[in-house]
């Protein structure tokens, strides 16, 4: 099998990423190569720091039909944190609004004020819909969380997974074989390997 792309925008924890696939057994390859992007058969888009920052170094590496052509191939592709985010519709981070890569509609907006930010810790998640990156994992199993901003999907039906900070807000979707989590399963000990664990099955199928 060919390793698994992890997409490099210069930005989020692509070596520890690596190293979870790797103890899971899955090899997986750091590349700006829109060409190994779109061959891999799984894609992840990690991430951590500002979406207007990370649309524009996606868009100068010329990575956005890459990522755009793995979606329409159905080939199991993973957003993590910012990653997740990068995949909607667009973002209001620093009171303007960025166009995202459009794959899922909906937009990314600031936790409301008064919330201590960033929401930074382990918190359980509500599995709205087991299978996929929940196979096997139960309702209520905390993972860990970086992050000032969440998604709000105007789609119901890819909503997989939420969580309670201050409101009830999605962290996981699914549509089709493109996923997203709020949460760094990377950082998320057994259960959190168990969530990309899953996704090299899905890879492997």
């Amino acid at each position: 099998m060919r390793p698994i792309a992890i997409i490099n925008y210069e930005m989020g924890n692509l070596l520890s990423v690596q190293k979870a696939l790797a103890k899971l057994g899955y090899p997986a390859e750091i590349t700006q190569d829109p060409e190994v992007i779109v061959k891999a058969p799984g894609v992840i888009l990690p991430g951590v720091g500002a979406f207007s920052d990370a649309m524009a170094i996606i868009k100068q590496k010329s990575l956005v039909e890459a990522i755009k052509e793995v979606a329409r191939l159905d080939k199991p592709f993973l957003g993590i944190c910012l990653g997740m985010q990068l995949l909607f519709s667009n973002s209001s981070e620093g009171g303007k609004t960025t166009e995202g890569l459009n794959l899922i509609s909906g937009t990314v907006k600031r936790l409301p004020a008064g919330l201590k930010v960033p929401h930074m810790g382990w918190n359980q998640v509500k599995i709205r819909r087991s299978g996929g990156l929940f196979k096997g994992i139960p309702d209520g199993t905390d993972f860990y969380f970086v992050h000032s901003y969440y998604v709000e999907s105007q789609d119901e039906s890819v909503i997989t997974g939420e969580t309670e900070y201050g409101l009830n807000f999605t962290v996981s979707v699914q549509q089709g074989n493109l996923f997203g989590v709020q949460f760094h399963p990377e950082k998320s000990s057994s259960w959190g390997l168990k969530v990309l664990k899953n996704f090299g099955e899905l890879v492997s199928k």
